[in-house]
């Protein structure tokens, strides 16, 4: 009976699965992943550079090897031209050996990362987009994704053809963050982040602009992730905390790009952004970035590019807020370098992690290197120096460390942290590095970085590519701000991956 049962529930099942395929379409695409990553002085240092788990930096060591997966699957429920959802999940980052969908454990580990809604208001080319998404604010086509944010987002993306061709415009809303539908008492507390956001993208013939803007409301009590919240707040900001019940963060940004002199191509970002400036001065941030590249591409046989980049730093003073431009959760890259986290097709622990805002570059990229039927290398070598006083880290690192080891609570999180955490631990053997800033990832004006990156694709099929990842860098830090013990362990960093690619 117990059979019968679950072969009328299939057949079922099967019925209406065969009645949804005759009015509506099935589209399916992803991807997936699997390599073998060794690693060689990561964070320069091979230890951790920031507080991970409970331990403070400079206390943990990284092992050499490990082999990594994961897949991404993307289903598409298309009624018709105008009308779609679109159901994304993932078996995200998987080590073998750890975790899940491996050989000691088994479990299934599937999440959801994209469920919205996309569809055009009747008789018109007004699309809506509603539900989570993929979402980045505009970053010119060089760079890869978005500085300000880049990533699945929950919003409400509004697009809308001006001008036929030439003008368009974009406006939204995304909910980043919100403590819960209900507060701990009956006195309602500001504990969400928002993020309105609106561009203008302006097509010509050799030359297209896209300027934008987004506007950030963050409560006090919202409960943002460590990483989000170092992005925001000022290096002075654990004390005293917020005045203000909310604070409004504020960017204006431009993409351009410009193809008149084809083969020759430029592209280029101009962005301010600031934040809490209406609350005390020394939570008050505000920072510019700015990034450039020309790219020629008449040759068959390789692409040539430079590129560079400048952004404000850190001044010498806390007190008078932050020198350098706030940011939320971000992706930024030139020529795919290895210093830096975006592009890389073999994904997670890819590349050193450097943090872009508070410093300035340049680098060379050659990419689509052909010689031989199906083979294809790309070859970047980058050099970042510091924007940042090192006045600025090494007061913020002694400062941050007295205020938390009296137990003061973080401003936004509400969280007593440790003196590992937000600040160098005097009582260690060395100096640690802290939440805000970390050796190898934030640099000061003495400081500097040179990376090399030579990756290599071959197709062994159309969709199938067994790809090669290798980098290299140099560093040379301060023991006046890190202290001896990480200066001294500071070594120089190499990456060799080796992994196969399979899209549909």
């Amino acid at each position: 009976m117990k059979r019968l049962t679950l072969a009328l529930a299939a057949i079922l099942v099967l019925g209406c699965f065969a009645s949804a395929q005759a009015a509506t379409e099935v589209k399916m695409t992803g991807d997936f992943r699997v390599y073998g990553n060794w690693w060689n002085g990561r964070n320069f240092t091979g230890w951790s550079n920031q507080f991970n788990g409970g331990s403070a930096a400079g206390t943990q060591t990284e092992d050499d090897f490990g082999v990594n997966q994961r897949f991404r699957l993307r289903t598409d429920f298309v009624a018709n031209e105008a009308l779609k959802f679109r159901l994304g999940i993932r078996v995200n980052n998987q080590w073998w050996g750890r975790g899940t969908l491996t050989a000691d454990a088994p479990a299934v580990s599937i999440d959801v990362y994209q469920a919205y809604l996309q569809f055009k208001w009747p008789d018109t080319d007004i699309e809506i987009t509603a539900g989570r998404q993929p979402l980045a604010l505009p970053q010119s086509g060089y760079f890869d994704g978005g500085l300000v944010f880049d990533s699945e987002a929950a919003a409400l993306v509004i697009t809308a053809p001006l001008v036929p061709d030439t003008l368009g415009l974009l406006i939204g809303y995304s909910r980043f963050y919100d403590n819960g539908q209900w507060d701990a008492t009956t006195t309602q507390v500001a504990d969400e982040l928002d993020l309105f956001f609106m561009a203008l993208p302006i097509t010509l013939d050799g030359f297209s602009i896209t300027p934008w803007t987004a506007l950030g409301i963050g409560g006090r009590n919202a409960n943002y992730d460590s990483l989000v919240l170092a992005n925001l707040v000022t290096p002075g900001a654990i004390a005293p905390g917020w005045s203000e019940n909310q604070n409004t963060y504020w960017w204006l940004g431009g993409a351009i790009e410009v193809d008149a002199l084809d083969p020759i191509k430029f592209y280029a970002d101009v962005i301010y952004g600031q934040g809490a400036m209406a609350d005390r001065q020394v939570n008050n941030r505000r920072g510019w970035f700015i990034d450039a590249a020309i790219e020629y591409t008449g040759w068959d046989v390789l692409t040539p590019s430079v590129f560079g980049w400048w952004s404000t730093g850190e001044d010498g003073s806390w007190r008078n807020g932050s020198e350098r431009m706030p940011y939320t959760v971000p992706s930024w890259n030139g020529g795919t370098s290895f210093l830096f986290d975006g592009g890389q097709e073999l994904g997670a622990d890819s590349n050193m992690y450097m943090n872009p805002i508070g410093t300035w570059g340049i680098g060379l990229s050659l990419k689509d290197i052909s010689f031989i039927e199906k083979l294809t290398h790309r070859i970047t070598v980058a050099y970042t120096q510091g924007t940042n006083a090192s006045k600025a880290f090494r007061s913020i690192n002694y400062a941050n460390y007295a205020i938390t080891a009296a137990g003061v609570a973080v401003p936004m999180t509400g969280a007593v942290v440790s003196p590992a955490y937000y600040g160098v631990d005097y009582t260690y053997p060395g100096y640690t590095s802290n939440g805000l800033f970390s050796m190898g990832r934030d640099l000061t004006a003495s400081e500097y970085v040179l990376g090399l990156s030579f990756d290599h694709k071959y197709m062994i099929y159309e969709n199938l590519a067994a790809i090669i990842e290798t980098g290299y860098a140099h560093g040379h830090f301060q023991k006046s701000v890190w202290g001896p013990r990480l200066a001294n362990k500071a070594q120089d960093a190499w990456r060799v991956a080796f992994g196969l690619q399979y899209k549909f």
